[in-house]
Parts: structure tokens; C-alpha cells; sequence
């Protein structure tokens, strides 16, 4: 297996994973979609409310605010051994908001029991108080799966495709392809039609250029071991840190199997 980073931020990244299998690559994705865990808010106790949202209402937007995620001093509460999932600091977090109008309310108004799981982002609002409305509530966020909720989806649009193959002989250079070209990446040399290495990963696989073609010079193909994978965080993660533990969601499942295959 080989990775090749072109793009990395906090919550974004794009690379190029190449010799592994399309299973291989899809379970990575859906590693990072749904079984990297996360913590939410899934319990809030409202002590006062007489905002212009109705509890339930309140409860839903903060339940998709993303939280800061140390994996590392947190297990889902599903799978904690010092509760048994009845709710401990090993599993859950308390978050309290004690708000009064006029103003809106933004998810850093959150104030967290353990300082370092904070709201990915400052700056989400939650909901605008007018002259004399309160808000006063406690939240508890646990640590779930996305597979169970959405809300504990770390991924929010990973995907890949096939890195591109683009073979171009005996060009006539009649210009039909890069006209026809929905990414514009087919340039014209003295020799002929040309699509530069760096280009050729923006390639869709449209093959509308191969198409119009009349002299069938253009051959639009795929390496089916190597995908191209694009990524973004919620920011419960880096983006680093989301590939990297969906790697080891993986990896953890492989020995589950082996260790399960090797008691027959």
C-alpha cells in the first residue's frame, strides 16, 4: 500500500491510495463515515426555556454541533467497563449553557466539564433570544458511531474514484477533445493533444472527449488499484487524525476475524 498526500489541512485532505484493493479502499470510507466514534450531545435537561424554539427543537441543533474528540480518555458508553453504559466521565461529558436575550446564542456559550472537548466551532448559532428570554440547560455527550446516528459522523463527504488512465496516440489535433472537455485539462502541443501528469487526476472518467473523438486517438481508462480520495472532518478530528484512526478501525477488525478464524 502506498499513500501520496496532495492536499492536507485541519479538516480536509485529499490523497492518492494506490495499491490495494476497491474493498480495501471502500472500507476506508466507510471506516471514516461510520465507525470512528465521536462524542455528541445526546441528553439535554432543560431547566428554563421560554425561547422561541420548542425543547425538542433545542435539543436536535445541539446534538449536531460537533465536539472536539479525544479518543484517547473517551470510549463509546456502549462499551465502557467502569459503567457498564449506565453514563461515568470515562464515557460522557457534561456541557452547561446559561443564556438571557437580547443576543444570540452560539455554540461557544457551551461550557465544558473537561476543557479540552469543546464545539468544534465557535461561531454555530443555536438560537436568538429577544428581551427577557432564558435559556438554561445541561447537556451530556456521549460517545457513539455514525452508524447509529448521524450526529456522531465524524466524515461528512468522503469519497474516491479510480485514478484517471489518459493514453493519447496519433493525434490529429483537430481541438474536439479539449472543447469538449468538461475540466478543461486537455492542452494542445505541436505534436498533439496532451494532458499533463498533474492534470490528469482532475479527469471524471466522463469520457466525452474519447467520444467525440473521430479517429478513436483518445483512450480513456482506470488503474483498478490505485483511488484518488477526497475527505472532509466535521472537526471532531483533524482530517489526519480521522484517516488515521479509521486505518486502525480497520486493521482492529482484520485481527478480530483472524483471532475468531483461528479458534477452528
Amino acid at each position: 500500500m502506498e499513500v501520496d498526500i496532495l492536499e492536507l489541512s485541519d479538516r480536509s485532505a485529499k490523497f492518492v491510495l494506490s495499491k490495494v484493493s476497491t474493498s480495501f479502499a471502500n472500507g476506508i470510507r466507510r471506516a471514516m463515515v461510520a465507525d470512528v466514534p465521536t462524542l455528541a450531545i445526546e441528553y439535554v435537561n432543560l431547566y428554563d426555556n421560554t425561547s422561541v424554539l420548542y425543547d425538542e427543537q433545542l435539543a436536535l441543533r445541539l446534538s449536531l454541533i460537533p465536539l472536539v474528540t479525544d479518543v484517547e480518555t473517551y470510549v463509546p458508553q456502549a462499551e465502557c467497563d467502569v459503567c457498564g453504559g449506565e453514563g461515568c466521565p470515562a464515557c460522557e461529558v457534561s456541557l452547561t449553557l446559561s443564556a438571557e436575550g437580547p443576543g444570540t446564542v452560539y455554540s461557544r456559550d457551551l461550557i465544558s466539564s473537561d476543557p479540552k472537548i469543546q464545539p468544534a466551532d465557535p461561531n454555530i448559532p443555536i438560537v436568538e433570544l429577544k428581551k427577557g428570554q432564558k435559556l438554561v440547560l445541561e447537556a451530556i455527550a456521549h460517545m457513539g458511531y455514525g452508524r447509529d446516528s448521524v450526529k456522531w459522523q465524524a466524515g461528512v463527504a468522503c469519497g474516491y474514484k479510480n485514478v484517471p488512465v489518459i493514453t493519447i496516440e496519433n493525434c490529429d489535433a483537430c481541438g474536439h477533445c479539449a472543447v469538449e472537455c468538461p475540466k478543461g485539462i486537455i492542452r494542445f502541443e505541436d505534436s498533439g493533444a496532451k494532458v499533463s501528469s498533474e492534470d490528469v487526476l482532475k479527469c471524471s472518467l466522463c469520457r466525452l472527449c474519447e467520444q467525440v473523438c473521430d479517429i478513436n486517438a483518445i483512450n480513456i481508462s482506470f488503474d483498478e488499484n490505485a483511488f484518488v480520495f477526497t475527505m472532509e472532518s466535521d472537526g471532531s478530528y483533524t482530517a489526519k487524525d480521522l484517516a488515521l484512526n479509521a486505518a486502525d478501525v480497520v486493521k482492529g477488525k482484520a485481527e478480530e476475524l483472524l483471532s475468531i478464524l483461528d479458534q477452528f
